[in-house]
């Protein structure tokens, strides 16, 4: 893939050290060379459901308290991607574009005509090596966007593979170690690499906050907040030897509205690192914000009376390469929601843990066949629990 689009499907094989194609399919176009990659994946899933009494847990589809099976065909946490980019030199400025397109693979009933398709990227970047480059369109957001990009689920499934219908992606880790970083409009400035040491600021569009019950901000107009939210990130990669790592931080803000509370700002800062020395790899991750909620960005980060929740959570990652090249990961990740002082004990998720054993076997230069056990756990704030085991079975694809 070009080098310089920074898609999430190059993340996935950049946090896994999967084998894929270096590029897509190159095309020379006059001016333009054109590069059409992406993936197609696809898991079959066993679940395993019991417990209930959580709303808005990632462990939805056993909230009836009773003990339950179900199988499903689907993608997992990547959807699939067709991508279109093409870059060229001009007037001294590298000048890129990608657009992409996310079709759905699972379909909950007959003449459905399987789930809907997203169009998660489409943007343009200009720039040069030596002052950096500005990106303007849709893409993964900056906060928490390397939190995901080396999560190991990545390749396969993680959380949500028993309860899918017309959804396009599996959860992964997401809201069981990390907020989702999301495809946001944006505007951005990347510095050069100063010999590993890079940093990204821009502007995105600011959402509105919701709830499983209740809302707060401006939700009725979908005008977002008064002013942009504001993200950014800096990072320090090294190499040397068989030894390799990264190491980075982000943060987010942004001002939400509201008629019960005025104005007020959601936050959200994080630090990890990714170290390889041989065969081992070791990832580690950590975040705490007030306001953003649990899972999704300002999803549950606010009652309805407009004051702001706290929250944070984590994960550990540990891989090891074998000789075979199948790469082995043992994970382990939590995210944490706090009621607010004054707040009645309900059924909203409190707790949310998923333990994954990946394995993850190149068995071409493009496709990796995955197998994972993942245990997915949630918690409400008057303690009640519900848990899902999944055994998924499946491949991807990528070029």
């Amino acid at each position: 893939m070009n080098k310089n689009i920074k898609l999430a499907v190059a993340g996935a094989v950049l946090a896994l050290g999967a084998t894929a194609a270096n590029a897509g399919i190159i095309i020379p176009a006059g001016e333009w060379s054109v590069d059409l990659s992406g993936n197609v994946n696809a898991f079959y899933t066993q679940n395993r459901f019991t417990g209930g009494g959580v709303t808005d847990g990632l462990t939805a589809g056993a909230n009836d308290g009773s003990s339950r099976s179900s199988s499903n065909i689907t993608t997992g946490l990547l959807p699939n991607f067709l991508s279109l980019s093409a870059s060229t030199r001009q007037n001294d400025l590298d000048t890129t574009w990608l657009i992409s397109i996310n079709p759905g693979g699972p379909s909950a009933a007959p003449l459905a005509g399987g789930s809907g398709s997203e169009f998660r990227q489409a943007y343009f970047t200009f720039g040069d090596k030596s002052w950096g480059s500005v990106k303007l369109g849709k893409d993964l957001g900056i906060y928490a966007s390397d939190a995901i990009l080396n999560d190991m689920t990545l390749l396969g499934v993680g959380a949500g593979g028993g309860n899918r219908s017309t959804s396009t992606t599996t959860l992964g880790r997401i809201g069981s170690g990390f907020m989702y970083a999301d495809w946001k409009e944006q505007v951005a400035y990347t510095t050069p690499n100063f010999s590993g040491f890079q940093a990204t600021v821009g502007v995105t569009q600011a959402w509105n906050t919701t709830a499983a019950s209740s809302t707060y901000g401006l939700v009725s107009t979908g005008r977002g907040g008064a002013s942009p939210a504001f993200e950014g990130k800096a990072s320090y990669a090294f190499a040397s030897g068989d030894s390799s790592g990264k190491i980075w931080v982000s943060g987010f803000s942004q001002k939400v509205q509201g008629a019960a509370a005025g104005e007020t700002v959601a936050w959200a800062g994080d630090i990890g690192f990714n170290a390889n020395l041989g065969a081992f790899g070791l990832t580690g991750y950590y975040y705490g914000g007030e306001g953003v909620g649990i899972t999704a960005m300002l999803r549950n980060g606010y009652t309805s009376a407009g004051a702001k929740r706290d929250s944070d959570g984590g994960y550990i990652q540990a891989t090891y390469t074998m000789p075979s090249k199948t790469k082995i990961g043992l994970a382990w990740g939590q995210s944490n929601l706090d009621l607010n002082s004054g707040e009645s004990v309900t059924t909203l998720v409190k707790e949310q843990r998923l333990t994954t054993v990946g394995i993850y076997h190149p068995l071409t230069k493009h496709l990796n066949l995955v197998a994972e056990y993942n245990n997915a756990q949630a918690s409400s704030t008057s303690n009640a629990s519900q848990t899902v085991n999944n055994v998924s079975l499946g491949g991807i694809l990528f070029f």
